[in-house]
């Protein structure tokens, strides 16, 4: 009997672990504490837990992700709810499995000081953006509440120097800035900064940051157990935020500066609590928002768009 048994504690000890599933996720930009419950979830163990092996690369270009995992090329990526509209609507095979920030960031910044004290200010006055389309659909809808148009306004291209170019003056206010970044970044350098949040302001709220698979070729139980790692991740962050923010800013020497630690404050409670479930009525009236700027021709359903695999 005990050689019997010491044959199959032999045994066991001679087989492999099971070996975890690889897979990689994109993401949209540099690490930063958008990325907090990806990074903590590496660090705490929990992918390990679900059996998963996860690579976290940063793209050299931002908009390259969702084209990768259109590809095939990786799992996931992390995208916006706003152009992930657009790039369905352009025929890309993408579909929104879970969120990671579950309100938006952008902002139409001013300076606190400065001359405008309301939107309807801005008639005559410059505003400075980064990126065209969704922005200008974005600024549309803000100054319509107003009373205002693109006519009344001069739009002002400053490339991604959006905080520097309000700052100097050459603009009036910039779309486009993030309201956990750039106004933390102006206080920093000591000029104070008021953010008009633009879901207040006339924009259907949204999703900030989302992950986005290829529907005909993700492993719909692996992605769970990848959302469920980041679930347990975010709950831990909620939980122990000077703790999480230690060990996120842990992984990295850049990390560790006044900006990083106050946008990791102001992230923290816009994290999705519950990043498999799905919102349909934001996206479904983002699409139709989007459609009536022109933006999209048409409307798609929101199964064409987003997937709620703890329904499924």
């Amino acid at each position: 009997m005990l050689k019997h048994l010491l044959t199959s504690a032999a045994l066991l000890a001679a087989t492999p672990a099971f070996a975890a599933d690889k897979m990689t996720v994109l993401l949209d930009w540099f690490v930063n504490p958008d990325h907090g419950p990806i990074i903590v979830a590496q660090e705490k163990g929990y992918f390990a837990d679900q059996g998963l092996e996860v690579e976290i690369v940063a793209p050299a270009d931002p908009s390259d992700p969702p084209k990768l995992v259109a590809a095939g090329k990786a799992e996931l990526a992390i995208s916006y709810q706003p152009q992930l509209h657009l790039q369905v609507a352009q025929g890309l095979p993408l579909k929104r499995v879970g969120t990671l920030v579950a309100t938006p960031l952008n902002c139409l910044l001013v300076l606190e000081d400065g001359p405008i004290k309301n939107i309807a200010d801005l008639k005559g006055g410059k505003i400075g953006y980064s990126v065209a389309g969704v922005e200008e659909a974005l600024l549309t809808a803000i100054l319509e509440k107003h009373g205002l148009t693109m006519s009344d306004i001069e739009l002002v291209n400053v490339n991604w120097s959006l905080s520097p170019s309000l700052m100097s003056g050459q603009v009036d206010a910039v779309l486009g800035a993030y309201r956990n970044f750039e106004l933390n970044q102006m206080t920093i350098e000591g000029v104070e900064g008021k953010c008009f949040y633009i879901e207040e302001e006339g924009v259907p709220t949204y999703d900030e940051l989302i992950y986005v698979a290829n529907p005909d070729k993700m492993d719909a139980d692996q992605l769970r157990r990848f959302l469920r790692a980041t679930e347990l991740a975010t709950q831990f962050i909620v939980n122990h935020p000077q703790e999480s923010w230690e060990i996120f800013s842990g992984t990295s020497t850049e990390l560790q500066d006044q900006l990083n630690e106050m946008a990791w404050a102001d992230t923290l409670p816009r994290f999705a609590l519950r990043p498999e479930a799905l919102d349909e009525g934001r996206y479904t009236r983002f699409e139709a928002f989007l459609a009536e700027a022109g933006l999209v021709e048409g409307t798609r359903a929101v199964s064409d768009l987003a997937v709620d695999l703890g329904a499924e």
